[in-house]
């Protein structure tokens, strides 16, 4: 009944993930169609060359419930209700929350079953089933959509140091299954490093780990054992992964930021320390 936005000829499907209740799908513009003048031609041709197309996310739901970022639904058909989330007993905690992971304080929540998709975006997405109590910590800004009966809220960093020079701030999103979870970062899934940690230990100079699941600790310590060391491999301080589990890397974040951060022409600056959102200037 609600497939006919994947069958157009400029549209395809990349990425889709589904359950008994929910059913998510990834839509990529391989071009737009419509356009009338040569200045927009060759930009979009451009654009098209280097991915950039315009995407969408599709949610099939069937008796069931999803959360979705504020402001990121285009419109939805069938017997779907719509609820804020906020009310007057959790508005407080709800503002807390926003406040602290950068994320918008009412998460709009869709219940029943039908069709909604989401406004067009540059971003990619990334879709992840969790299991029942798997938990996954995810950077500020990259939630999208979760399954209503996955668990949301912020964590605070462990100890000062990671707070303090982490690169990721004093709060960052749990997300706890069972159920499906949207993502969405500037990095393709394409350029991300999945690494496999068996009671292992991760070391990262800059802050482009971007997720982390299992039992993996996070920390900020010396690059070497003496602060003469560290000050002479010219590394200093590097972001610490230890235990049993997964980290998600984007190295590229550093060169999406440098080129965003850049005067057109003009070579980037890879050393740039704020890897984390490349549209800000």
């Amino acid at each position: 009944m609600y497939d006919a936005i994947g069958t157009r000829e400029n549209v395809k499907i990349i990425d889709k993930l589904q359950n008994a209740a929910l059913n998510v799908q990834v839509i990529e513009y391989e071009t737009l169609l419509g356009l009338n003048n040569l200045h927009s031609a060759q930009t979009l041709y451009f654009m098209s060359k280097q991915n950039v197309r315009a995407r969408q996310v599709v949610f099939h739901v069937q008796n069931s419930s999803f959360k979705i970022q504020a402001g990121a639904m285009s419109y939805f058909q069938g017997q779907l209700d719509m609820v804020s989330g906020v009310t007057v007993g959790n508005a407080i905690g709800r503002a807390f929350t926003g406040a602290v992971t950068g994320e918008s304080v009412a998460q709009p929540e869709y219940k029943g079953t039908g069709m909604l998709v989401s406004e067009p975006s540059f971003k990619h997405f990334y879709l992840i089933e969790l299991e029942k109590g798997q938990e996954v910590v995810v950077d500020k800004g990259m939630f999208y959509a979760a399954q209503g009966s996955v668990a949301f809220k912020p964590i605070m960093q462990k100890n000062i140091s990671s707070a303090l020079f982490g690169g990721e701030g004093l709060f960052q999103i749990s997300l706890t299954g069972p159920g499906i979870i949207v993502l969405e970062s500037f990095v393709p899934i394409c350029e991300v490093d999945m690494i496999e940690l068996q009671n292992d230990v991760l070391k990262v100079d800059g802050n482009f780990a971007i997720l982390r699941m299992g039992d993996v600790s996070f920390t900020v310590e010396r690059s070497a054992k003496t602060l003469i060391g560290s000050a002479v491999s010219g590394e200093g301080l590097v972001n610490v992964f230890r235990g049993t589990g997964t980290v998600w890397l984007a190295p590229t974040l550093k060169i999406y930021s440098a080129l965003a951060a850049s005067p057109t022409g003009s070579l980037p600056n890879m050393n740039t320390s704020d890897s984390r959102s490349p549209a800000k200037k």
